[in-house]
């Protein structure tokens, strides 16, 4: 007998298929296994269609199109089964194995090896079978051996069917850690790095969890009431091994991390989403520069130094895992989920500039998790209302986002957030065949979990999904079963509960009916609590800093660094007519302009910054008037405002009399809402499109995207400031004038694929 034991786990569902070619003895061996076991047992012949049975029975072979459905007819039973279940099935070949795992990553192939003589010995003994001797040569040739990532067990079917039995419950027993599948957890290896007290913690925890208290490990809770009767509720009836939270003032939200740390038994993961600085884990914190701004200048340290502001600021709330960096690539110039969360467009840039901010937060006492695989920014829209596609061939994602992956890996990145992103190339090099219908999200594949990430790129660190409320992942199959299949497809986490109730619900039932295998389970709780004793939260007599640490968020020197980085950053796009610098002595009346992609779902005013754009222009001694639409005239309390009228009052033949030159600022965002942004104007034929680009000198300033040229290309001067901090935005009026120089840096995306925009 051969095979490949590990350690035990106790109460373990065996799911097993017995294999072999005609003769071997799979039912009868199958239905002894099943008995000592105290499982039920299927012979998989009973399965076949009738089609399939007069085929054989006339001494035709089956092609692979005949089988596919016995298959997953044979491995949708096994998670269908609450039990433990034994099948006999042929199973010859690798990618008829591969559809039966592909249901439950959990089956452990059992082959029943022989000699020709034996088989065929034992085949002529069987005359009223509908399997004939004579195909058993055509079913040897076909047999492809279990390789060394399949889990399964080889016998000699030479000896007795008792020896038999004995042999595999044996090895079943030393064996059922491999239900979890090939690439089981080392927690003595990077990222985790844990000596043998902290491995010891890691187990004698799980040991002492009770069922539910496991299966509130997986799940991350966002947290939408800082009120502790809900914390209560959260932690009490749902044991969730992390947290995310709303964003608040800083000390609301360290009140909060502390008394959640303070009313749990195991020490919770707290998440932030620190893409941006220490901007967006609270209120007050300081935002440093977006990523595509860190990759807009030579200094690679920009992004170094937005690591550092997030790691101490988020550090101070108590957080300790950072949902970044990003590491995606920028291709499609269309994809505004991430033109602003990207560091660049090339796989060489954002390798150099997620290394820098990786190293800067890892200063602090944090973990990241890098995002969001198998890699966006080649399909144009957003895993949040759609599912979207990494549409590359297996060798040109090789060599970019798997040179990302690779890097960071090793580079010791802690975990990763996989995208609701479906590869359907990547898909296909480990499940040939895959129909465009079978095509999932990562969230939901095993084939890019398990064997491409775990495998090739040899990632032994925590996976999560996305936020799990993304229709690109509930589009993809029904909430009850989507929730343990990213479990079971090797996902180690769930971000976000829908209804709390009802998805650790769905999650406890997954484990019951064998669609989380208790060996998947227990390696992603290993992962998930080594990552806590990685940190040293088992051993920390603080997990909260205390108050007087918040002073750090929003500091001067914090505020500093941003303002330096805005300096370096602004980006001269274009300047074609040469109209800078522009200053209040040569151009003093200056009409603006303020474009917003309207309020999002933050509800923040949508052209707050309008007034941070004013009060530095005049501060700058020009003399400003601010542009009003119809609608924010109407509101004013003008009455008969439409779009023709305010048409009528600014474009008129005088304008260059009345104007020296007119700046655009746009603030254009609200990812999440739609599947691509671009500026939405305020009416037809809008005032503020600019016309006026021909009468007078105009500067079009972005806030955010870098894609406005494809909508602007009549403006011959292009500002890219990044950010509508009050930093960027007097940094970026100082430059218009010419008082210091434009130091940015930019990718071709900003001129969309279109000639014009270079004019």
């Amino acid at each position: 007998m051969t095979g490949k034991p590990a350690s035990s786990e106790g109460g373990h569902r065996h799911h097993i298929v017995v294999m072999g070619v005609a003769g071997c003895g799979k039912s009868t061996v199958g239905a002894a296994l099943a008995e000592r076991l105290g499982a039920g047992f299927l012979d998989g012949d009973s399965l076949h269609p009738q089609a399939n049975i007069d085929k054989m029975a006339a001494g035709t072979p089956l092609n692979d199109d005949d089988r596919a459905p016995w298959l997953a007819e044979i491995g949708r039973r096994f998670p269908a089964s609450n039990s433990a279940l034994v099948i006999a099935c042929s199973a010859l070949k690798r990618s008829y194995r591969d559809i039966i795992r592909s249901a439950d990553p959990s089956v452990v192939f059992v082959h029943l090896h022989g000699t020709r003589e034996l088989l065929n010995a034992r085949m002529s003994a069987r005359p009223g079978h509908f399997m004939p001797a004579s195909l058993l040569d055509s079913q040897l040739a076909t047999l492809q051996p279990l390789e060394d990532d399949e889990a399964g067990i080889v016998v000699d079917i030479a000896s007795p069917v008792e020896d038999i039995v004995n042999d595999v419950y044996a090895a079943l027993t030393g064996q059922s850690a491999a239900s979890a599948g090939p690439h089981l957890v080392d927690l003595a290896a990077a990222p985790y790095n844990l000596d043998d007290a902290a491995v010891e913690w890691v187990e004698s925890t799980i040991g002492s969890m009770t069922l539910e208290e496991k299966i509130g490990q997986l799940f991350i809770n966002h947290n939408n009431d800082y009120s502790p009767a809900y914390l209560d509720g959260v932690l009490e009836n749902f044991h969730v091994g992390g947290v995310r939270y709303r964003p608040g003032p800083s000390s609301a939200v360290q009140e909060h991390i502390r008394y959640a740390q303070s009313k749990t038994r195991i020490p919770l993961l707290i998440a932030s989403n620190p893409e941006m600085g220490g901007a967006g884990s609270c209120d007050d914190g300081t935002f440093v520069s977006t990523h595509l701004q860190a990759g807009s200048h030579p200094d690679k340290t920009i992004a170094r130094q937005m690591g550092q502001v997030a790691g101490v600021e988020t550090a101070a709330l108590g957080c300790n895992w950072a949902f970044a960096p990003i590491v995606d690539i920028h291709y499609n110039w269309r994809n505004t989920v991430i033109s602003t969360r990207a560091f660049g467009n090339t796989p060489e840039v954002v390798v150099e500039r997620a290394k820098e901010y990786f190293d800067g937060i890892s200063e602090s006492p944090t973990i990241c998790a890098m995002k969001h695989f198998p890699g966006d920014g080649i399909d144009e829209r957003d895993q949040h209302v759609v599912t979207s596609y990494n549409t590359l061939g297996y060798e040109e994602w090789n060599a970019s986002y798997g040179h990302v992956y690779r890097e960071m890996i090793g580079h010791g990145v802690q975990s990763i957030m996989v995208g609701h992103i479906g590869a359907p190339e990547v898909s296909r090099h480990f499940r040939p065949g895959l129909s465009d219908a079978e095509i999932l999200p990562a969230t939901l594949a095993p084939e890019l979990l398990q064997d491409l990430l775990r495998g090739e790129l040899g990632f032994n660190g925590l996976v999560l999904t996305d936020a799990s409320l993304m229709v690109g992942l509930t589009q993809a199959m029904k909430r009850r079963d989507l929730v343990p299949a990213t479990i079971a497809a090797g996902c180690d986490m769930f971000l976000f509960f829908r209804n709390p109730e009802e998805d650790f619900g769905y999650m406890l039932d997954g484990y019951k009916s064998g669609v989380i295998s208790e060996g998947r389970l227990q390696d992603a709780l290993r992962r998930i609590l080594g990552l806590k004793a990685s940190l040293g939260l088992h051993v920390r007599q603080e997990l909260v800093p205390p108050v007087e640490a918040l002073a750090v968020i929003g500091s001067e020197d914090h505020r500093a660094i941003a303002a330096d980085i805005a300096d370096k950053t602004v980006t001269l796009v274009k300047d074609t007519a040469r109209n800078l610098p522009i200053t209040p002595q040569t151009h003093p009346r200056i009409r603006l302009y303020g474009i917003s992609g309207g309020a999002d779902f933050t509800r923040a005013d949508p052209l707050a910054y309008l007034d941070t754009v004013r009060e530095e222009l005049e501060a700058a001694g020009f003399e400003v008037s601010v542009f009003r639409t119809a609608e924010q005239r109407e509101a004013a309390g003008e009455a008969g405002m439409n779009f023709m009228r305010v048409l009528s009052e600014e474009a008129t033949g005088d304008y260059a009399e009345r104007y020296d030159a007119a700046f655009v600022f746009a603030n254009v965002k609200g990812f999440a809402q739609e599947a691509s942004i671009r500026i939405k104007w305020s009416s037809p034929m809008a005032a503020e499109i600019p016309w006026y680009a021909t009468e007078v000198p105009t500067v079009f300033v972005s806030l955010n995207q870098p894609n406005h040229l494809i909508d602007v290309p009549m403006v011959k001067t292009v500002i890219h400031a990044h950010a509508a901090t009050r930093e960027a935005i007097r940094a970026t009026i100082q430059k218009i004038q010419g008082k210091s120089g434009f130091q940015g840096t930019f990718n071709q995306n900003v001129f969309c694929d279109s000639f014009d925009t270079r004019l």
